[in-house]
């Protein structure tokens, strides 16, 4: 093997190895709070307190780290629909005040397009379903395109809500993929 190849190779495996690691970190403080790490320590991050809704048992964490093009989003949540899947959006408002969290609004979609799964058209806000472990947890990162944290520009989540839902996202019902009453709901703030 040249020189050339060897090089190229080598850093390809170094790229593998991070991403490797940074997948594997997990995010947890003293009290089970999330923290960003390595080089997402100086990118604009935010943060949602997730509360059940009336009469639901929903709880935990959903963090926003600024990636540069994408937003990184780390969900950490517990008491779900064990080994079920739930909708899961960022929503335009962010107002969780409502029993039922309607006050959250729809989801946030700043170029109006139609509701649909990360592939094609879809609301900024919409995100892939979460899958729920047997005891009902769920820890989980997912990319999203379209928004940025702590820009104050249109795409901005700073200031708007996520929402989990209590079926999963068909992806095709418009114009909120048909995912049921919401059950857990936070607004996002900078942190």
């Amino acid at each position: 093997m040249n020189i050339t190849v060897w090089s190229r190779f080598a850093g390809l495996a170094a790229l593998a190895a991070a991403l490797a690691g940074c997948a594997g970190h997990r995010h947890g403080g003293p009290e089970g709070g999330m923290h960003g790490h390595g080089g997402m320590a100086n990118m604009p991050s935010a943060m949602a307190t997730v509360a059940p809704t009336q009469g639901q048992t929903v709880s935990g964490m959903v963090g926003f780290h600024d990636m540069g093009g994408h937003v990184m989003v780390h969900a950490r949540l517990s008491g779900l629909k064990p080994n079920a899947e739930h909708g899961f959006h960022v929503h335009e408002k962010g107002d969780c005040s409502a029993p039922d969290a309607t006050s959250a609004g729809g989801h946030f979609n700043p170029d109006n397009q139609p509701h649909g799964p990360q592939d094609g058209p879809r609301h900024a806000g919409d995100m892939p379903n979460l899958r729920a472990d047997g005891s009902g947890n769920v820890d989980v990162r997912v990319m999203l395109r379209g928004v940025s944290v702590g820009t104050g520009g249109m795409s901005d989540v700073v200031g708007r809500s996520v929402v989990v839902h209590a079926q999963p996202d068909d992806y095709r019902s418009q114009p909120a993929g048909n995912s049921g009453a919401r059950v857990g709901c936070g607004v996002i703030a900078r942190r």
